[in-house]
């Protein structure tokens, strides 16, 4: 199992457009992928489940993912929110 956190600091949040990013991205993987909030944990290959934690600027996440290919899809999908939330903030300025 590989845990990582990552604190949200946009203005905007984990909002429709990016979580669908996340959703496809993840989906490419074997293994179980899940995101925590605040002790809520949501299967992070479900749209609605993603949009189901209302993750606005200051909430903190754990991408968390079990599974055979768990290393490479930690180390994709903690690079992907990290640039989806960057790419978010540039463009919101």
């Amino acid at each position: 199992m590989t845990e990582q956190t990552i604190k949200i600091t946009n203005s905007t949040g984990l909002h429709a457009r990016p979580a669908a990013q996340f959703v496809k991205v993840a989906s490419q993987f074997q293994s179980s992928v899940e995101l925590i909030k605040d002790e809520i944990v949501v299967n992070g290959k479900s749209i609605l489940g993603v949009l189901s934690l209302a993750a606005e600027r200051g909430s903190t996440l754990v991408l968390r993912i079990t599974g055979e290919d768990e290393q490479k899809a930690a180390e994709s999908l903690y690079k992907l929110l990290l640039k989806i939330l960057n790419d978010e903030e540039e463009n919101n300025k």
